[in-house]
């Protein structure tokens, strides 16, 4: 176990991890501010109220939680936009025909042969 989580540090999987943890987090203020500063004053001013958050129905906060769905669905759709370009991405990888063999490889190649044969 030990050696298997030195190998997925070694691969940098654990740096992708983090770097997209930071994206995430920063991602995540960003849609919140989004939503808190233009969407709900917006929608508050459609329903007559302050802000979409302080709408509240006998003690229940109906409105965070709509504030609290609208940032879900965003980042919700962002995250499926990026592995629907992560996994184009990887098929176009994937179907891309292998490399052609360079003169070197081609030319010892050729040498090899021709020892095969002589010999």
């Amino acid at each position: 176990m030990i050696q298997e989580f030195r190998e997925f540090i070694n691969r940098g999987s654990l740096v992708d991890i983090a770097v997209g943890f930071v994206m995430g987090v920063a991602f995540s203020a960003v849609v919140t501010s989004l939503t808190e500063d233009i969407v709900n004053p917006i929608i508050g001013k459609i329903f007559t109220i302050d802000s979409l958050s302080e709408w509240v129905v006998s003690d229940i906060r109906i409105g965070a939680f709509l504030v609290a769905l609208i940032n879900f669905v965003i980042v919700a759709f962002v995250m499926f936009l990026v592995v629907k370009a992560y996994n184009r991405m990887q098929r176009e990888e994937e179907e891309a025909p292998p490399a052609a063999p360079s003169e070197e490889v081609v030319l010892l190649t050729e040498i090899r042969d021709q020892l095969k044969t002589s010999g």
